[in-house]
């Protein structure tokens, strides 16, 4: 990994789990880390300790709630009041909603943080990003991409509702992104790869399922600690080995296949079309 000083890296989700892992990684080759966080407790608690663990002062906190369009749009706005530059943009930030819940915007709140977040937030900074060049784009996917498929006819699940669909769903999505914004992004200088982390040791999708609070506890052991699960990110972010590569899905910092569907390209742009409408994006 290489020094990341002049750099400016923005990392959503990044006051607990994997995104505060990353953060923490990146501060400490030297790169000014802006870390996205829900929670203002939470996250000041989190940009102190990466300020005393990294030895970097050079880390900056902004608010936002992933799941309402309108707080995305400010977010993006004041990154861009403080910052002139973006080299690297890593879309963190996901959940798992056992119940089918909706945001203020009216759509499922799985699809609206996993994928509508992640695709908004990036279209608002890719002016910056690209000016940036060379930058990165990195998308927090998973393997559940391989069981996911796109139901265009129900995104959000009213006709019959599923976490674990809607999850995977989300995850295909983050995919199918990722491939389709490397196409438009060709001769840019912008790269922008997915990856699966793993299975991590962190609170993600225990927040209103029984079930999977007692099935975390009991797999525990067998899971990676949330600085294993950012390996993958944070190579992405830094690793010269991995200069003008893009449009590809890392496991365990190598590329993989993706499933079969996420290579369609007419699905892929359907998607986009989809993304930017809900999105109101001209």
């Amino acid at each position: 990994m290489g020094s990341l000083e002049g750099k400016v890296c923005l990392v959503t989700g990044a006051s607990q789990g994997i995104g505060n892992a990353t953060a923490i990684a990146l501060a400490k080759m030297g790169a000014t880390v802006v870390m996205v966080s829900f929670d203002q407790v939470r996250g000041e608690k989190a940009l102190k300790e990466i300020k005393s663990i990294s030895g970097n002062e050079n880390v900056d906190l902004l608010l936002a709630d992933l799941s309402s369009q309108q707080s995305i749009r400010q977010l993006a706005d004041r990154f861009k009041q403080k910052y002139t530059r973006l080299d690297v943009l890593v879309n963190n930030a996901g959940v798992m909603k056992w119940k089918q819940e909706f945001t203020s915007d009216g759509i499922e709140s799985t699809f609206a943080i996993n994928h509508l977040a992640s695709f908004l937030l990036t279209n608002l900074l890719l002016d910056l990003i690209k000016a940036s060049a060379p930058a990165r784009i990195i998308n927090v996917s998973s393997s559940a991409q391989g069981m996911g498929k796109v139901e265009f006819d129900d995104l959000d699940g009213r006709k019959k509702y599923s976490g674990i669909k809607a999850y995977n769903q989300s995850k295909l999505a983050n995919v199918l992104f990722t491939y389709e914004l490397d196409r438009i992004l060709k001769d840019t200088g912008v790269t922008v790869n997915c990856l699966h982390p793993g299975v991590v040791r962190t609170n993600f999708g225990n927040n209103d399922s029984l079930f999977f609070k007692i099935f975390g506890t009991l797999m525990k052991p067998f899971m990676l600690t949330p600085d294993k699960g950012a390996e993958t990110s944070i190579f992405l972010a830094s690793s010269s080995q991995i200069e003008g590569i893009s449009g590809k899905y890392f496991v365990k910092k190598k590329t993989e296949k993706s499933s079969a569907i996420s290579y369609d390209e007419m699905t892929a742009k359907k998607l986009w079309e989809v993304s930017a409408k809900m999105t109101n994006l001209a």
